[in-house]
């Protein structure tokens, strides 16, 4: 399981642009329900013209350099999206996790808790909502963490929807 060193490449895998993540796109909203309007599932249609932010410098956790995700935790094929180091709290840093889907798979979820308790950071993750079969653009949040943070719990997760929702 250890760090990847060589460059990744996102494939054919477009989670970040398929609505997993809340995100705005030339002044239109992308959500759960709701990709990007250039995400062709396979890439992007205007890839040449995409914007600087958040496109240019979104930093999938699978693709940063020296990532810890093992290979198989690619966010199309784990189903997950990883971002690290999304906030800070009392000098612990706390990674975020966003199903591709509506919950993230067992064995993925599991990684990441084994991960974020080995590592001493916390983990924010989320399972979308859904109601009559869609998507509600609504998430439950969780956090997971060093046991000495688990009073803090509720706060972290506050700060983070105070921050990104």
């Amino acid at each position: 399981m250890g760090r990847s060193d060589s460059p990744r490449s996102c494939q054919n895998c477009t989670a970040c642009c398929d609505g997993w993540l809340r995100i705005t796109i030339q002044g239109q909203a992308v959500y759960p329900g709701k990709k990007c309007p250039f995400s062709t599932g396979t890439g992007c249609s205007d890839y040449p013209n995409r914007p600087i932010q958040p496109c240019r410098q979104f930093d999938c956790g699978w693709l940063i350099k020296g990532s810890p995700l093992p290979d198989w935790m690619r966010p199309d094929t784990a189903k997950v999206i990883v971002l690290f180091n999304e906030l800070v709290f009392s000098g612990i840093p706390i990674d975020v996790a966003v199903p591709v889907g509506r919950r993230i798979p067992p064995r993925a979820l599991q990684w990441l808790k084994y991960f974020a308790e080995r590592e001493r950071r916390v983990l924010i993750y989320s399972e979308q909502i859904v109601a009559n079969k869609s998507f509600t653009g609504e998430q439950s949040i969780a956090a997971f963490g060093p046991p000495e943070l688990s009073r803090f719990m509720p706060e972290i997760i506050e700060n983070y929807i105070s921050k990104n929702m």
